[in-house]
């Protein structure tokens, strides 16, 4: 049996990231938590995972924008799949899409994002990692 793939959840809404918790444990998957960007840049240096499910807006309007950017600029850490799940499109006058140079992630996601649409981003996310 192989061992299970490891998602890191990163958001600063503690009642989503337990909700998360536990649509992806129960599809098999080691889940761990981190509730700010620095947290998260901490923990994947620390115990780096297989994906990241990453928030935009944290502490700061553009936390998880600078989280990706930094994490894609280390080599140790710029394979790793990231996955945005974020409201931020829908708070006047932000507009974000993955790219290269301000949002670099692999997949983005709306809030509130249905259990079984993130399980097939994580699935599609981590079979092409």
């Amino acid at each position: 049996m192989s061992a299970k793939a490891k998602v890191l959840l990163v958001d600063d809404d503690r009642d989503l990231v337990e909700t998360l918790r536990t649509v992806l444990e129960k599809a098999g998957y080691e889940v761990d938590a981190a509730y700010d960007g620095a947290q998260c840049v901490e923990t994947v240096k620390a115990e780096p995972p297989d994906l990241i499910v990453l928030d935009i807006m944290m502490r700061t309007m553009g936390d998880g924008m600078y989280v990706a950017q930094h994490l894609r600029q280390d080599e140790a850490t710029s394979s790793i799949p990231i996955i945005v799940v974020s409201g931020i499109n829908r708070v006047p006058p932000y507009s974000l899409w993955p790219d290269e140079a301000w949002l670099p992630v692999d997949v983005f996601l709306e809030k509130p994002v249905e259990p079984d649409r993130l399980l097939d981003a994580v699935r599609t996310a981590l079979e092409d990692g």
